[in-house]
């Protein structure tokens, strides 16, 4: 006998289900009369609804949410992101052995009803009644469409997913009359195809084609009836069914599906039969979501895409939009990556610094002209455990990268020099440049109120035998340190500010370089890689800075349309006549031919750079450029911590470590391989005489043992401890930073900070 309440009576939950069966039978939903007021049959306030008229009239329908494809110049996967992975297919790429095994199993009277099925509401009434509770439902499959699309909606907000799953009298009523539109406006095959493209199957694959990728690797249109009879038979409870983790219990159910399919005709008995014997056949294909599955190392690269497209205007007004439609996917999102050169760059960095080792290396390479990044990677790989890191140490913090970026040592002094030429100043312009020396009394900047040395704060070059006076060929060459303060103070700070800006060049954390001369000369600023080589390709495209761009085009697929959607833009403007470029060319060629970074030069082609290393060896540049390609490598700790003398780096022990021997060789052999098989276009070089100054003696000095290279000499920070009273070692501007933060400036507000040399 059934179950009665303690008064007697049938319980609430039996007196709901017969009221509903009723109102069902007498066309009640059809004729959208009022349910009961809360109260009469003991419902549960939440969730209820008092009037079925008051029901929205339309169902809206989100796009179903889609896998993104992320591919790179050539139209080649870099991988695959998305909230859930699901790829939409027309009902003719369905296999039909799946069409009839989920309506077999789920609604076996789908196309004899409506959007109600009055025979199976009365049988699971009677069923439940008999048992006390819920042991059989009679949703349609149009039923669980609509209540497909509440999840769908809710997304991933925890509380929304809850709302559109409880069980509750109102939901129930919401569903039907929302399906009672979907059977008039869609019809049976648009709803089966609809069903069947939004349903979770388990294993993180929502639709049939995701389901067939993951279960089977094919598509949904290639499965037999064994796997349909399988896929059909996870729909019902995805984890119980798991086939991955439940041979036996996936096996069972399969086979409930295909005694149901020959029961209703669908299939012979023979053919079923067959089936039952059939092993399950998986041929699983794991999930590949996210930046992480990237290829040739361009999980980096990836991440850097997913940030400008939740970050940039374009894509939305508010990050909410934005995320939004990154969340909806469906997304295919063709990039600037070149294969060919990320494929060197991660070869060059494997070839000269380990993931174990305790410093790590950043590659960025840039095309000048145009802003596209072409190769972006480093020697750490992308992950969470040991060794590898979520951090982007090529960009600027908001990008994913480090906090501040890293000191750039000697390499910030051809926009001094930039400057000085747009200034006027001969590129013959020669400095006394003594070893040691006083910072300048007092500097102009671009407020007007000078800077001034009140510290007495002085510096010195390399080596004691770097005394000028030096012309700015040989000064460029050498690297030293005295000849572009003297520089700074000739012309002031302004001038190089504007430089900088024209440049693109912002500290890390995407604050403006500083005013102060250390930044403005000795690069103790915090800097990106990408930032860099965006910089110096300036030079490579003779004045023209272009803003770097990551995105070439993108297309949505909705709805089954495709729409192109507008993508962020390089913005190309001159920061320098080409004269100067020509000039600073012309310098920087001499710096690879004959002078710090010898070990990075190119053979073959026309190629240019500068070197930089920072106090105590915590930093080591190398940022070099053809006419048609530019890369900036930098080599050091995230925490700032290591000083990289008496180390070891991809297997070779350096007593110290310079721009030109470490990342020096790193640019060359990326830029060689990005560059095999391209043209080799000149510079356009200007003459420049030779000056006063004869370097027979310092060739002769870095020939024995400076390895080509200029660094600090690891004097113990005596440039990064000045500021602000601040001490030697692991500071940020006189202020000690947690070592859980990149640290990577050493300016503040005083005069000198953590610059560095060639």
């Amino acid at each position: 006998m059934p179950k009665k309440s303690s008064g007697g009576g049938l319980t609430a939950t039996q007196q709901a289900a017969k009221f509903l069966g009723v109102s069902v039978l007498a066309g009640a939903v059809l004729a959208g009369i009022a349910l009961p007021a809360v109260g009469a049959l003991g419902l549960a306030a939440k969730g209820s609804v008092e009037s079925f008229d008051e029901l929205p009239a339309n169902l809206k329908t989100p796009p179903l949410s889609q896998r993104t494809t992320i591919l790179d110049a050539d139209g080649d996967q870099i991988a695959t992101v998305y909230s859930r992975d699901r790829t939409v297919v027309d009902l003719k790429n369905i296999s039909p052995y799946l069409q009839k095994a989920i309506v077999a199993i789920e609604d076996s009277r789908f196309y004899q009803h409506g959007a109600v099925d009055l025979k199976g509401v009365l049988r699971a009434l009677n069923k439940n009644a008999q048992s006390g509770g819920v042991s059989e439902g009679a949703s349609t499959l149009t039923q669980q469409y609509v209540k497909n699309v509440f999840v769908e909606e809710a997304g991933d907000d925890p509380t929304k997913v809850a709302q559109a799953t409880q069980q509750t009298i109102g939901r129930k009523i919401r569903e039907l009359k929302y399906a009672i539109q979907v059977e008039e406006e869609l019809g049976k095959k648009k709803i089966l195809e609809n069903y069947l493209n939004i349903t979770f199957f388990g294993q993180q694959a929502y639709g049939v084609e995701a389901a067939a990728q993951r279960y089977f690797s094919k598509h949904a249109k290639d499965l037999t009836l064994a796997e349909s009879a399988l896929l059909a038979g996870i729909v019902q409870s995805p984890s119980r069914y798991d086939p991955v983790n439940d041979e036996a219990e996936a096996v069972k159910r399969r086979n409930v599906v295909l005694e149901r399919m020959a029961e209703v005709g669908d299939v012979s008995r023979a053919e079923a039969d067959k089936a039952k014997e059939a092993p399950l056949g998986l041929k699983v294909t794991q999930p590949k979501n996210g930046c992480i599955t990237a290829v040739q190392g361009a999980s980096f690269f990836c991440k850097y895409v997913e940030r400008v497209f939740l970050s940039d205007p374009v894509f939305g007004k508010t990050k909410e939009e934005r995320a939004k439609v990154w969340n909806q996917g469906g997304l295919t999102i063709r990039t600037t990556l070149d294969p060919q050169a990320q494929a060197s760059v991660q070869d060059s960095l494997k070839d000269h610094v380990y993931k174990s080792d305790k410093v790590a290396a950043a590659t960025t390479l840039v095309e000048p002209g145009t802003g596209k990044i072409l190769g972006m990677g480093q020697s750490k790989p992308y992950g969470y455990g040991k060794n590898e890191t979520e951090y982007n140490f090529s960009v600027n913090s908001a990008m994913g990268g480090s906090n501040f970026g890293f000191p750039t040592g000697s390499t910030f002094k051809p926009f001094v020099a930039a400057a000085a030429l747009e200034q006027g100043k001969p590129p013959t312009q020669s400095y006394p440049a003594p070893y040691k020396m006083p910072y300048p009394q007092q500097v102009q900047t671009c407020s007007g109120k000078p800077w001034v040395n009140t510290n007495n704060e002085t510096l010195e070059n390399e080596a004691e035998s770097e005394v000028g006076p030096y012309a700015l060929r040989e000064a460029m060459e050498l690297s030293v340190n005295t000849y572009f303060v003297q520089m700074l103070g000739d012309i002031g700070m302004c001038p190089v500010v504007k430089m900088s800006d024209a440049l693109g060049v912002v500290q890390g954390n995407g604050d403006k370089v500083p005013e102060v001369p250390s930044s403005m000369t000795l690069g103790s600023t915090g800097l990106s890689p990408l930032t860099m080589a965006s910089a110096y390709a300036a030079f490579a495209s003779r004045g023209m800075y272009c803003t770097p761009v990551a995105i070439e085009s993108i297309t949505q697929t909705v709805g089954g349309e495709k729409k192109s959607l507008e993508v962020p833009k390089s913005t190309c403007s001159r920061a320098m006549s080409e004269k100067t470029a020509d000039s600073i060319n012309t310098l920087l060629s001499g710096v690879v031919d004959s002078g710090t970074g010898k070990q990075a030069g190119l053979s073959g082609r026309a190629n240019a750079g500068k070197t930089g290393t920072t106090d105590e060896r915590k930093n080591a540049w190398f940022v070099g450029y053809t006419p048609n390609l530019s890369g900036a490598v930098w080599v050091g700790s995230a925490s700032q911590k290591v000083k990289m003398t008496n180390i070891s780096i991809g297997g070779t022990y350096h007593g110290q470590v310079y721009g030109g021997d470490t990342p020096g060789p790193i640019w060359r052999d990326a830029m060689t391989g990005a560059l095999e098989g391209k043209e080799a276009p000149p510079f356009n070089l200007i003459t420049i005489p030779s000056g006063e100054k004869d370097p027979k003696e310092d060739d002769r000095d870095r020939d024995n043992g400076r390895g080509n290279d200029d660094g600090n000499n690891g004097d113990e920070g005596f440039i990064g401890g000045l500021i602000d009273g601040g001490t030697t070692g692991d500071t940020n501007g006189g202020i000690t930073l947690p070592d859980n933060l990149f640290q990577g400036q050493g300016n503040g507000s005083g005069g000198n900070g953590g610059g560095g040399r060639g």
